[in-house]
């Protein structure tokens, strides 16, 4: 009866272990993707190129009411699937976030719809130190 215990404990650990390294692979596979198609700038590039592209805030509309780079456009990262002909494939996408994460899965979404050259601001909006507007929502 132990024995059974024992091999059936061990398959136990193995099937975790192995749940555990399939899903580190895909960590680190999701990781190299990403920066294979998205290349991430400083903020000084990100400024001398975001005037020749397509800037996209990729944050919710509260989070864009409050404050944006001057200039951008608001798709959310969440209705980006349904927006996706409102970009051109032939310009430049700028993305930015609040700190980088949803410009990641924005970029995934654009790269599969053929989207080439895809750009994305390290550290997000929370580092910007450029020109900023904030949008007046009119008082009922």
């Amino acid at each position: 009866m132990s024995l059974r215990l024992t091999v059936g404990l061990a398959w136990d650990w193995i099937v975790l272990l192995l749940i555990l390294l399939i899903y580190i692979g895909f960590a680190i596979y999701r990781y190299f993707k990403t920066k294979r198609i998205l290349t991430t700038l400083t903020e000084s590039d990100f400024r001398n190129g975001y005037r020749k592209a397509q800037l996209i805030d990729v944050r919710e509309q509260k989070e864009y009411d409050g404050g944006h780079i001057w200039g951008a456009r608001n798709i959310p990262v969440t209705q980006l699937k349904q927006r996706m002909k409102e970009l051109r494939k032939d310009k430049p996408v700028y993305l930015y976030d609040q700190n980088g994460s949803r410009s990641s899965r924005a970029a995934w979404l654009l790269h599969k719809e053929g989207y080439q050259e895809l750009y994305d601001l390290k550290d997000g909006f929370k580092q910007w130190t450029g020109k900023i507007k904030k949008t007046e929502k009119p008082k009922y």
